[in-house]
């Protein structure tokens, strides 16, 4: 951590002061107003340094409440002016301040004064005299709502300064400050909690980092900050708080303990707890927050760290009573606002009233359509205590299931005795269904999985209820790589003239998931829209609309409808923003797909790593960082993430992905510069995508050999184009044929179609091989103007490192195998590791090496890496 934060979201601000204080007219300075800790003294600080080192003279003083009682006293330590007679004093501090000024006037004097609020008003009338002589330019900071001295209030409304409030940093600019101090990458959701705890309060934010710094909750994982648990307020903060607070009469403290277990409040409900003129004297104090909601006037605490503070300094039993209090208080609301449940229900835990497991259960079963796995699971624990019975503990099933293959076992043994429970068909079919995906998903035993919805269905006497069984085969068939069994499974139930919306849910997941490896979307945007609608009304709420989505995203992607898919992700994201746990995961790894989709290997890279650092399974999309890295050329890096993810390749529960995980394998040896073994790594990723019947996956993977240089495969492409949707088997085909054919042209047509499809990298590529057919052929203002697209497309690929990209930068004359042989060299393997990747004789090596080193006019390895590298 740096000793000093860097300045981060005030570059329009810095700008204005430093225009400001260089003015020879009119306003000559600035008055840098906010709430304490927006960074009014880091910026007035920032601008003075930025004025010294164009040559001004630079002064800062620090006005103090203690200094007030003296006059000039905020001057006279600083300048050593001391006396009784306050002319001359003014006379003595003005010459001090302009010392060695010279004759420059307003901009070669910049003073700086923080906390201007608290000058004495000696020292008030010289800023004053200052401004008005135009000796000098001026920049007071000054804390909103704070009385300050009349001249200083003087030199803003007569015009001589300006007045800038500076607000508390947005979200996106916490983000990046946070990631400049920490030096690394942060996870958004603890990004957004810690906006969201601070509201962009520079220094709060600064001691709550340094804070959970140091307890360890705060922590990075593979480059990524995480921050777990709940934060615990260091002395240092909790004594800026209490400062802010002050002294409170009780009936004010008890509002700001009230709302502090309880916001938001409504104001009638929080009057009727505590004491109306109390409340209003919270506010007027600035410590209560009254805002409008539909009908009613709410109230919460105007920061919440003041809550924080508050729960930290209440006793256990005097904070179980005030629990109690607002439970009761909001059961007898009726709990007509949303929330209000949940609310109710965590209040009740902390409080010193009896469990209501009928109302922890209608809790738990809330948090989980919100996607908040842990309190699911908090509560349905709970109702469990209280007596609750086959409800609550199917609930805890589900929260232990979504929450990953970490949990698997625990969640066997408790849907197994959730499954001994049941006592109806229905019963049975609900606790069957989460305890075959856990099987196959967290156990990856799927013939068990499949015996148990076979043992179910044989129990039950109701065709409609075993339609939810059928559409559960479904899905688990899309999983197991058997998506052509899934789609008419799906269609089936679908079909059916009494399908339920729960048995639809689940066969427009798996019909949507076939269908879209498939290559054909013709019906499922409708369907995936009725999924949304009701997302809020199925048992697992946004987890299953964030799965499917995924699903529908992975089918656009496939299509070449990336604009489609990107806006399908994003309204995911928009949906499931503030949750946490799966539903967050499965928009990582949507956000991630869809940026490495456009070639944005850094911001798929970024993805990817928070969807891993989420821990739940990958389900409908790959999650395929070494894939992304591998485009970046980071070989490293790459291999370090295979490692981790080459657990999932071999999963019998997500054989759908294992062709493009083997297909991120293929970018990986690319990246290595092994160019032979990624082009047949990515047709092993084809052929296997052809045998599960995914023709959609198989284009891909045959496009990216394409791209890597393979001059074979343009027929197959072609018959594919013929039997998927979308554009991209048609760009992809017509890339194969120019490339087959070293038609420049026909490549840089091709280049045309990708980047009207949004695949930029794809687009660079092909770019990239038109440079070098043209140059083949003579034809020289071709090859440029090709060069020319393939790097301004490259450009917006974040630094992607790709073959073609790389051969265009280090055009050397050497054939396909030499220039292999050579990058392997200059990547430092030895002539034996060389024939043993390439499944060549060492001799077979040599003489390649030896022919590049006399065309190049180079004698070793070394000078061989550098024309490689272009270095």
């Amino acid at each position: 951590m740096p000793a000093m934060w860097p300045l981060t979201g005030r570059a329009e601000e810095l700008s204005v002061i430093n225009g400001l204080t260089r003015r020879q007219a009119g306003t000559a300075g600035v008055v840098l107003a906010g709430a304490a800790g927006v960074g009014k003294t880091r910026l007035a600080r920032e601008a003075l340094a930025i004025a010294k080192q164009r040559g001004a003279l630079t002064r800062w003083v620090v006005a103090t409440a203690s200094a007030r009682t003296l006059p000039l006293g905020a001057f006279a330590a600083t300048l050593g002016v001391v006396g009784p007679d306050p002319a001359r004093l003014m006379r003595q501090a003005s010459a001090a301040l302009l010392a060695g000024a010279g004759e420059g006037g307003v901009g070669s004097v910049i003073i700086g004064v923080d906390d201007a609020h608290l000058l004495d008003e000696l020292s008030a009338t010289l800023v004053h005299q200052l401004m008005l002589r135009r000796a000098a330019s001026v920049v007071l900071t000054l804390r909103s709502g704070e009385t300050a001295p009349d001249a200083v209030t003087a030199l803003w409304k007569e015009g001589h300064l300006s007045r800038l409030e500076l607000q508390p940093l947005s979200q996106n600019e916490t983000t990046t400050l946070l990631e400049a101090a920490l030096g690394g990458a942060i996870d958004s959701i603890a990004a957004r909690r810690l906006w969201s705890i601070t509201r962009g309060n520079v220094l709060y934010l600064r001691h709550l980092v340094d804070g959970e710094l140091e307890a360890g909750r705060l922590h990075q994982v593979e480059g990524l900050w995480l921050w777990s648990g709940t934060p615990k307020l260091s002395p240092g903060l909790a004594d800026l708080l209490s400062a802010r607070i002050g002294q409170l009469p009780d009936p004010v403290k008890a509002v700001i303990e009230m709302l502090a277990f309880g916001e938001p409040l409504g104001v009638p409900l929080l009057a009727g707890l505590t004491d109306a003129v109390a409340v209003e004297q919270a506010e007027a104090r600035a410590l209560v927050e009254v805002y409008p909601d539909r009908r009613r006037l709410q109230a919460r605490l105007a920061h919440p760290l003041y809550g924080e503070l508050q729960r930290a300094q209440v006793g256990t039993l005097h904070a179980r009573r005030l629990c109690g209090r607002l439970a009761g208080a909001l059961a007898g609301t009726g709990e007509r606002r949303a929330g209000d449940t949940l609310r109710r229900a965590l209040l009740t835990l902390e409080s010193d009233l009896p469990p209501d497991p009928a109302l922890l259960t209608k809790a738990a079963q809330r948090a989980t359509e919100l996607g908040d796995l842990a309190l699911a699971e908090q509560l349905a624990r709970a109702a469990i205590a209280a007596g609750g019975g086959f409800e609550p503990r199917l609930l805890l099933g589900n929260a232990l299931h979504y929450s990953g293959p970490p949990r698997a076992e625990e969640t066997e043994s408790e849907l197994a005795a959730v499954a001994a429970m049941a006592r109806t068909d229905v019963q049975r079919v609900l606790a069957a269904q989460p305890r075959a995906a856990n099987l196959v998903f967290g156990l990856a035993r799927p013939a068990e999985a499949m015996a148990v919805l076979d043992a179910v269905a044989e129990t039950i006497s109701d065709d409609v209820t075993g339609l939810e069984l059928s559409a559960m085969r479904s899905i688990l068939d899309v999983f197991l790589g058997r998506p052509h069994h899934a789609a008419e499974g799906a269609a089936a139930v679908l079909a059916h003239s009494r399908c339920t919306p729960p048995a639809a849910q689940l066969a427009i997941w798996g019909l949507v998931a076939a269908r879209g490896s498939q290559g054909h979307l013709d019906g499922l945007a409708g369907k995936v829209q009725w999924i949304d609608a009701r997302a809020d009304g199925f048992e697992t709420g946004l987890h299953q609309a964030a799965i499917i989505g995924s699903s529908w995203v992975h089918g656009l992607l496939l299509a070449g409808l990336l604009d489609a898919a990107e806006d399908t992700a994003r309204r995911y994201r928009e949906r499931c923003d503030g949750t946490t746990g799966f539903g967050y995961g499965t928009v990582c790894t949507m956000c991630g797909a869809v940026a490495q989709a456009r070639g944005q290997v850094r911001t798929a890279t970024r993805w990817f790593g928070e969807a891993l650092a989420a821990s739940v399974p990958t389900f409908t999309l790959p999650v395929d960082p070494h894939g992304a890295l591998g485009m970046a050329g980071d070989a490293a890096s790459a291999r370090d993430a295979w490692r981790r993810i080459a657990p999932t390749a071999e999963h019998p529960g997500f054989a759908h992905i294992k062709p493009e995980l083997q297909l991120g394998r293929a970018w990986m040896a690319a990246a290595e510069g092994s160019i032979s073994e990624a082009i047949a790594l990515a047709r092993q990723a084809a052929q296997l995508a052809a045998s599960q019947g995914h023709p959609a996956v198989e284009v891909v993977a045959l496009h990216v050999a394409v791209c890597f240089g393979d001059r074979t495969v343009a027929d197959r492409l072609a018959e594919l184009a013929t039997q998927v949707d979308g554009p991209r088997a048609p760009a992809a085909a017509a890339h194969a044929a120019a490339l087959a054919a070293d038609d420049g042209a026909a490549l840089q047509a091709a280049s045309l179609q990708l980047e009207t499809m949004g695949a930029l990298l794809l687009a660079a590529d092909a770019d990239a091989q038109a440079a070098t057919a043209h140059h083949r052929h003579g034809q020289r203002g071709s090859a440029q103007a090709a060069t020319s697209r393939a790097h301004r497309l490259a450009q917006a690929c974040e630094g992607a490192r790709t073959p073609a990209l790389t051969a265009l930068a280090a055009p050397l004359p050497l054939t396909a195998r030499e220039r292999e042989i050579v990058t392997l060299a200059a990547s430092g393997l030895s002539n034996r590791q060389i024939a043993d990747k390439l499944t060549v004789s060492v001799r077979t090596v040599e003489g390649h090496l030896y022919r590049a080193c006399a065309k190049l006019g180079v004698g070793d390895r070394t000078k061989l890496a550098a024309l490689i590298h272009g270095d």
